[in-house]
């Protein structure tokens, strides 16, 4: 199972810095039924090209992801959140997202920090 980690720009100051990510282009409907195809890389020729944009790709998809990470931890604190007449238990979470509940706990602290003010999620 995957740790909650510092979201890429943050700093031990408490600051946190927004990368802003690559412009991810849809994939038309056919260009998603080839399994050859992805974001157009294959028809890029020019290896510098290539490399420039690919690693746009990755750090866009990353900063997607830790985002997305983000929303899931504020969630599960959301859920766990004591106040609620619905709260779940941290092993509902964790079944419910597919952790363990281990890691379920941590989200729920992380998303705890973020929520009380460390917040980046908007």
């Amino acid at each position: 199972m995957c740790e909650p980690k510092q979201a890429p720009g943050a700093r031990d100051d408490g600051v946190t810095r927004r990368l802003r990510p690559a412009q991810l282009l849809f994939e038309p409907p056919e260009a998603v039924s080839d399994p050859e195809h992805f974001f157009d890389l294959e028809s890029i020729e020019d290896p510098r090209e290539l490399l420039t944009r690919s690693t746009e790709l990755a750090l866009a998809f990353r900063a997607a992801a830790d985002r997305a990470t983000e929303f899931q931890a504020v969630a599960a604190a959301q859920l766990a959140d004591p106040r609620r007449f619905d709260r779940l238990p941290t092993a509902v979470i964790a079944e419910r997202a597919e952790w363990s509940e281990d890691y379920a706990k941590k989200m729920v602290e992380f998303g705890r920090d973020l929520l009380r003010g460390g917040s980046t999620v908007e």
